[in-house]
């Protein structure tokens, strides 16, 4: 709750600082002179559309035009956090060395922040070809962020939980915005549509309010990721895999077509490319 209470004023600051943000001219619950205005187009019942490519230029910017002139460092690999010798349990800087030129640099600080990503490539994907060497998540996270506080001696929690999305096959692409945005659904390999029989099963850990299992496979009503993806890796478990994303009823609208294509070559150029190379 404490970090979930500030997405909204963090959604606002971005679209402050330039973010484009997609707007839904269709919204029917605003004043008929804000439709189109504020109003963000939703994908599912959590997410908003973003134009996620301008993202980390608009966020670098604000950092430098807010930080103090000359204190903003950059390409600094940092090694090792820097404990306060007068207060026990309290990280007072960081060394590191810049991997350019390879000057070393000693940062002394009130107040540090570890935002340094999770780790990757831990385990092999189904991909094949070029699909193999692929990752959704930043290939640069290495695992520094645990490393750094490891050493440092932080309590480390919930270690067991890991996130494991599913993507298309060789391409990497995500498979998000096909549940959200363009309300598609999945089949098992003997073409059956799997989900619903996983719901009640769900639907017990969570409760109704996350899952409807009488109406959910029928208005495709977007369920969490995280269930999803279990039910998605309780199907291949128990043999009846490969996992095929359909298409054919979404895209009797050219419209959610393009949005399709343009999703991925917004984002995952290599999906798109080998779905166009291989049609």
């Amino acid at each position: 709750f404490d970090m979930a209470r500030h997405v909204d004023s963090a959604v606002h600051k971005f679209e402050e600082w330039g973010l484009p943000l997609m707007k839904d001219p269709k919204r029917a619950d605003l004043p008929e002179g804000d439709i189109g205005k504020g109003a963000y187009m939703r994908e599912g019942r959590w997410q908003i559309m973003i134009h996620g490519e301008s993202y980390k230029p608009i966020v670098a910017e604000a950092a430098k035009v807010n930080a103090d002139e000359g204190k903003t460092f950059n390409r600094i690999m940092v090694t090792h956090l820097l404990m306060d010798d007068a207060q026990d349990n309290r990280v007072a800087g960081a060394v590191g060395f810049n991997v350019r030129t390879g000057n070393y640099h000693v940062f002394k600080s009130k107040t540090v922040i570890v935002g340094a990503g999770g780790a990757s490539n831990i385990f092999k994907p189904r991909s094949v070809g070029e699909g193999a060497g692929r990752v959704w998540y930043a290939p640069w996270s290495s695992g520094s962020a645990y490393g750094l506080l490891i050493e440092a001696g932080a309590k480390m929690t919930q270690m067991e939980n890991r996130i494991v999305l599913a993507r298309f096959k060789d391409g990497y692409g995500p498979v998000g915005a096909y549940f959200l945005h363009l309300h598609t659904y999945t089949q098992n390999g003997y073409g059956d549509e799997y989900e619903s029989k996983w719901f009640p099963e769900l639907a017990e850990r969570v409760g109704k309010a996350y899952l409807d299992t009488e109406n959910q496979h029928f208005s495709h009503k977007p369920i969490p990721t995280c269930l999803r993806n279990h039910a998605f890796i309780s199907e291949v478990a128990a043999g009846r895999g490969p996992i095929h994303m359909v298409t054919v009823e979404a895209f009797q609208d050219p419209h959610l077509e393009e949005v399709g294509w343009e999703n991925f070559l917004g984002m995952t150029v290599g999906q798109a490319v080998l779905w166009a190379a291989t049609d």
